[in-house]
C-alpha cells in the first residue's frame, strides 16, 4: 500500500532512471562510491545531504526511524534492536557502518544484505541525481552521503515498516540526521574522532545529542556525568521523554552460560527473566538492555492506572527468542578453537577496555597471545595500554587500510608499554595470525588454556574473518 510521500518518491526514481546509464555492475559502483573521496574525509554540514534527500522524495520520511549513536556499541545495539522487531514480525531496514567485508552489508533489508545487483541498482538511480547536488553545491556529495541516500532509498522502496540507523560519526552534523528517529539511542560516549567531534567527552556528548529530535524517546545508555548532562540537556530543550539505564531501566542480573550469558532485564514496560544472550561481555549485556528500551520505546504504551505495569509489555517469549537468535560479527567472536581465536573489532580505550573485561571473566586463559593493527589516526598507546594486563605476548601488524599504521612505527609504541621481549613485528595480518596461533601453543599443552586475541580496528576483525574463511 502507498505510504506518505510514496507519489514524489515514485516520480524522482523515473527521473533519475531517465537521466541515468543503467547497468553498472556492483564493483561499478563501489569504485564510483570511492571515488568520491574516503570515508573518513568529512565536511561536517548537512546541506548537500538535506538537498539530495529533498530531490529524491525524501525517503528517510516514508517510515519511521530509531537512529543510534554513541562511541562504542552502536552496530551491535542497532543489529539487537532489528532482530527485536523482526521476531515482531516487521519489516526492517537496518544501516550500519563500517562493513567488515563487503560494502552491500551496510544496508540490509529482512535481515539480510541487499543483494549485488540491487546495490547497483540504488546507486544508478541515486548517482545522477547526486551529480546535479555536486554542480549546485561545487562539493562533491561524500562517500558517506552517497551510501546514505542509497539507505534511505532502499528502504523506501522495499518499503520497511521501520528502519535502524547507526551513525556514521557524531550525531548532529553526520549525513543520517536528515532523518528524525522517534527513538533515538545514544550507546557509552567517549573518546573517538577527536579530530572532528572535539576533545572532551562534553564535546563529543554535545555532537551526539544532535539526534534527538522534538517529541522523541531518548534511550541512554549508563553514560560518564559529562555526557549526561549534556544528553539529559538536549533532551529537555526538545521536549523529549528520557528513559536512562540504571532508573528507567538496566540489567537485573547477568550470569556466565555456555556461548554467552543468562540475563534478567527490567524494561521500560516490565521485567524479562530467563534471557540467553550468545553474546560476551557487560558491554553487550548492557546493548541489550538498550535495545529492549527503544523497541519498547517504539512500540508505545502506557501505565495501567496507579501501578508500574504497562498494557503493552512486550511477549517475553518474543524477547528471549530474538535476543537468542543475535549476532554481531567481529565482537569478540570466537572463530576457531584449539587454540581458542578470538577476533574484536575495538578501536578505542574504552572499546579495549570493556573487550578486555570480558575476556577476564569469561575465558580461562592461561597463555593469550594478541595480535594488533589499528589505524594511525587512533589513541594506538591507550588501546595497548588496555591489553597489556591480559596478553603474555602482542604481535604487531597492519590491516588492508590505508589508515592503517606501520607496523613499524606501532612496534615502538607497543615496545613502550609491553618491553622488547613481548613484542613481535610481524608486517603481514596472515603471517601474524600464524606466528599467533604457534606462540599460543609454545607451551605444548595441546592449546588447553591457550587463546589468540585478534583486534585493533574493524578493518583488523573484516580482515582476519576473510583469512580464516569466517562464514564462507
Amino acid at each position: 500500500m502507498p505510504r506518505a510521500g510514496w507519489p514524489g518518491r515514485f516520480v524522482c526514481v523515473c527521473v533519475s532512471r531517465l537521466l541515468s546509464v543503467t547497468g553498472t555492475s556492483y564493483d561499478g559502483a563501489v569504485q564510483g562510491i570511492r571515488a568520491r573521496g574516503v570515508e573518513w574525509d568529512i565536511d561536517p554540514a548537512l546541506d548537500r545531504m538535506r538537498d539530495l534527500a529533498d530531490i529524491l522524495g525524501s525517503p528517510q520520511r516514508m517510515y519511521p526511524v530509531i537512529h543510534v549513536t554513541g562511541t562504542n556499541g552502536k552496530s551491535s545495539t542497532a543489529r539487537m534492536i532489528e532482530a527485536l522487531l523482526r521476531e515482531r514480525g516487521l519489516r526492517v531496514g537496518l544501516y550500519t557502518s563500517p562493513e567488515l567485508h563487503t560494502m552491500r552489508e551496510r544496508i540490509s533489508v529482512d535481515g539480510e544484505p541487499v543483494s549485488a545487483e540491487r546495490f547497483a541498482e540504488l546507486y544508478d538511480d541515486v548517482l545522477p541525481l547526486a551529480e546535479m547536488i555536486d554542480a549546485r553545491h561545487g562539493v562533491k556529495v561524500s562517500f558517506f552521503e552517497m551510501l546514505t541516500a542509497m539507505a534511505f532509498a532502499a528502504f523506501a522502496d522495499a518499503p520497511v515498516d521501520v528502519a535502524v540507523v547507526e551513525v556514521g560519526m557524531g550525531g548532529g552534523w553526520d549525513a543520517t540526521n536528515v532523518a528524525d528517529g522517534a527513538v533515538a539511542v545514544v550507546t557509552p560516549v567517549g573518546l573517538d574522532h577527536t579530530r572532528w567531534l572535539g576533545s572532551s567527552v562534553e564535546e563529543i556528548a554535545t555532537e551526539k545529542s544532535g539526534i534527538i529530535k522534538p517529541g522523541s524517546v531518548a534511550v541512554l545508555a549508563q553514560q560518564p556525568l559529562e555526557a549526561a548532562e549534556v544528553l539529559l540537556r538536549r533532551a529537555t530543550e526538545v521536549g523529549a521523554t528520557v528513559a536512562r539505564e540504571g532508573i528507567e531501566f538496566g540489567v537485573l542480573q547477568r550470569e556466565l552460560a555456555v556461548g554467552g550469558q543468562q540475563v534478567r532485564l527490567q524494561g521500560l514496560h516490565g521485567v524479562y527473566d530467563d534471557v540467553f544472550l550468545p553474546l560476551f561481555g557487560e558491554h553487550q549485556a548492557g546493548n541489550a538492555v538498550c535495545a529492549l528500551a527503544a523497541v519498547e520505546a517504539f512500540a508505545g504504551g502506557r501505565p495501567t492506572g496507579e501501578s508500574d505495569t504497562y498494557s503493552d509489555q512486550l511477549d517475553p517469549e518474543l524477547v528471549r527468542g530474538a535476543f537468542a537468535r543475535v549476532v554481531s560479527p567481529g565482537r569478540l567472536e570466537v572463530v576457531r578453537t584449539g587454540p581458542t581465536v578470538l577476533v574484536d573489532a575495538a578501536h578505542n580505550p574504552a572499546g579495549m577496555a570493556a573487550s578486555v573485561g570480558a575476556i577476564t571473566e569469561e575465558f580461562g586463559f592461561t597463555r593469550l597471545v594478541g595480535v594488533i593493527a589499528a589505524m594511525a589516526d587512533k589513541d594506538v598507546a591507550g588501546l595497548i595500554e588496555e591489553l597489556e594486563p591480559v596478553l603474555d605476548e602482542l604481535i604487531v601488524t597492519r590491516n588492508s587500510s590505508p589508515r592503517s599504521m606501520p607496523a613499524q612505527d606501532l612496534a615502538a609504541v607497543a615496545r613502550d608499554v609491553f618491553g622488547e621481549d613481548r613484542v613481535h613485528l610481524t608486517p603481514r595480518l596472515d603471517d601474524a595470525i600464524d606466528q599467533a596461533i604457534a606462540l599460543a601453543d609454545e607451551s605444548g599443552a595441546e592449546f588447553a588454556g591457550a587463546g589468540v586475541l585478534i583486534t585493533g580496528s574493524v578493518t583488523t576483525a573484516g580482515d582476519a574473518r576473510l583469512l580464516m574463511r569466517v562464514g564462507q
